[in-house]
């Protein structure tokens, strides 16, 4: 859910600001709770509330601030074609 409606596109581009939450009937799920707890790293650009399940996001990222191993070239390459 994001700033209060369904969101189902996997791409959708989140602005500064944006609310971020898990939807109410799943909010009691154990697999939801699980990858909460599992995941306890902070993102700078990013606040989280456990409780409520709902993150802000409060600056857009740098390339440098998302752990993540990405390789930009090989999507380029893929969508270039």
């Amino acid at each position: 859910v994001v700033n209060g409606e369904n969101v189902n596109i996997p791409s959708y581009a989140l602005k500064v600001g944006d609310l971020v939450s898990v939807r109410e009937r799943s909010k009691s799920l154990e697999v939801i709770d699980n990858s909460i707890s599992s995941n306890r790293s902070q993102m700078e650009w990013l606040e989280f509330n456990s409780e409520t399940k709902i993150g802000k996001v409060i600056a857009a990222p740098e390339r440098s601030q998302i752990p993540e191993t990405i390789k930009e070239q090989v999507i380029v390459e893929l969508y270039s074609k």
